[in-house]
C-alpha cells in the first residue's frame, strides 16, 4: 500500500539550507554514485576543519555531512573543489552506483553512469525542484543497491541491458545501458508531473508507478583487503561512519575513494599494505546509532557511547523512534527509552542491555 502523501514541506539538509541541529548547523554535501576524488577529499577534510566540527560522517546515501557548521566559507570551498556543481540543484543530486563495479563482481561495469546522470540532472532546470528524498540508482547486477530504496533504478541483467525498478519493483521495462541515464531523468520528470504532495515513488496511488518486488541480494559491505584483476582494492569501514580530518586526508594518498551506501568507503586501486600505510583499519561491521546525544535534542541518550559492539551482531541504536540513519537490512531494532532501551520492542534497563543483545 502507498504511504499517504507528505503534507509539510521538504527540509532535507543541503549546502545552503542546513539542518539546524543540537551542536549546530548541520550541511549534507552530495557525491554522485559516492565518487571522490583525492583532491575533493582533502579538501572535505578542510572545511570540517574550517567550517564544522572537524570530522566528516558518512551516510545512507553514499553522500557526507558536516557537522557544527558555524563559521563562514562553506560553499564557496565545495565550488572551488567542483562539489557544488548546481547551486539550484544541489539537494537533489542523490545517486547510488554499486561500489564495486569494474572492479569485482557483477553483470555490467556501471562506471560514469551516476556521473553522466548527474550532468543532465543538473542541465534539466525543471528537476530542481524534485524532494529531496528522491533517490536514482545503478546497480550493476549483483542487486546491491537495488533494495537501497531509490525511486528510479536501472539494474543490470547483462553487460549491456537491462530493467527499470521503480521503488523497489521491477517494472519489466526493459533500457539498454546507453539509454540508462536518459530514462532515468524522464521519468523523474514524469514524476514531478504527477507527485501532488508525495515526496517517493513509493507514495503514489498510480498502480502504474508499480512493480514486481525485487529480491534483495545477500548482505556483502565491501569491507578489509579486495582481490581485484592485477591488484587490490581496500573496503573501509569507520566507526559510526566517521572520520577524523585526518584520516580522510590519509585516504586521499591512495588516490580516489568511493562512499558507500553502508557509511564505508572503497579505495578502487590499493597496494596489499595499505591498512599498514593507513595506520588505522576502521573495521567496525554489525552495529550502527544515529547522532543521538549532544549532537541531537530529540534523542534521549548518548546512542554512541551505549553502542554495543559483537561478532555477529547487525544493530542500530536510535536516540528516539525516527530511528535516523538506520540500515535498510535485517537488524536489530535498539530505541533510547529513560532509563533503558527497547529492543525489538522489549524494554530492558540499560544495565542489562549487553546481556540481552
Amino acid at each position: 500500500m502507498p504511504t499517504p502523501a507528505r503534507v509539510r514541506a521538504d527540509a532535507c539538509p543541503g549546502v545552503f539550507a542546513p539542518h539546524e541541529a543540537a551542536d549546530g548547523p548541520l550541511a549534507r554535501v552530495r557525491l554522485p554514485g559516492g565518487a571522490v576524488s583525492a583532491a575533493q577529499l582533502r579538501a572535505l577534510a578542510d572545511c570540517a576543519e574550517a567550517c564544522g566540527d572537524g570530522d566528516l560522517h558518512l551516510t545512507s546515501r553514499g553522500n557526507v555531512q558536516l557537522r557544527g557548521v558555524t563559521r563562514p566559507g562553506l560553499a564557496a570551498r565545495l565550488t572551488d573543489a567542483g562539489l557544488l556543481p548546481s547551486p539550484s540543484h544541489e539537494r537533489v543530486r542523490n545517486v547510488l552506483a554499486s561500489p564495486l563495479s569494474g572492479i569485482r563482481g557483477g553483470l555490467a561495469d556501471v562506471r560514469g553512469l551516476a556521473a553522466a546522470l548527474d550532468d543532465l540532472l543538473c542541465a534539466t532546470p525543471e528537476l530542481a525542484s524534485l524532494p529531496g528524498r528522491f533517490l536514482f540508482a545503478f546497480d550493476d547486477g549483483r542487486g546491491d543497491v537495488a533494495g537501497e530504496g531509490a525511486d528510479v533504478c536501472w539494474r543490470a541483467t547483462g553487460p549491456a541491458e537491462g530493467t527499470l525498478v521503480l521503488a523497489g519493483g521491477d517494472t519489466g521495462r526493459r533500457v539498454t545501458r546507453t539509454d540508462a541515464v536518459a530514462t532515468l531523468i524522464e521519468v523523474a520528470l514524469e514524476f514531478g508531473r504527477v507527485r501532488g504532495a508525495a515526496w517517493r515513488v513509493a507514495e503514489l496511488d498510480d498502480p502504474a508507478w508499480r512493480g514486481t518486488p525485487v529480491p534483495r541480494a545477500p548482505e556483502e559491505i565491501p569491507a578489509g583487503l579486495i582481490e581485484r584483476d592485477g591488484g587490490w582494492a581496500a573496503g573501509v569501514v569507520p566507526r559510526f561512519g566517521q572520520l577524523t580530518a585526518g584520516q580522510a586526508r590519509a585516504l586521499a594518498e591512495f588516490g580516489p575513494a568511493l562512499v558507500t551506501p553502508w557509511k564505508s568507503l572503497v579505495l578502487p586501486d590499493v597496494p596489499a599494505d595499505v591498512f599498514e600505510r593507513l595506520g588505522f583499519g576502521g573495521v567496525a561491521l554489525g552495529t550502527t546509532a544515529c547522532i543521538g546525544r549532544p549532537g541531537c535534542a530529540k534523542s534521549r541518550a548518548d546512542v554512541r557511547a551505549d553502542a554495543v559492539f559483537r561478532p555477529g551482531l547487525r544493530a542500530h541504536f536510535s536516540g528516539c523512534e525516527r530511528r535516523c540513519g538506520k540500515p535498510s537490512q535485517s537488524h536489530v531494532d535498539v530505541v533510547a527509552e529513560a532509563g533503558g532501551y527497547r529492543i525489538d520492542g522489549r524494554w530492558v534497563p540499560l544495565d542489562e542491555m549487553e546481556g540481552k543483545l
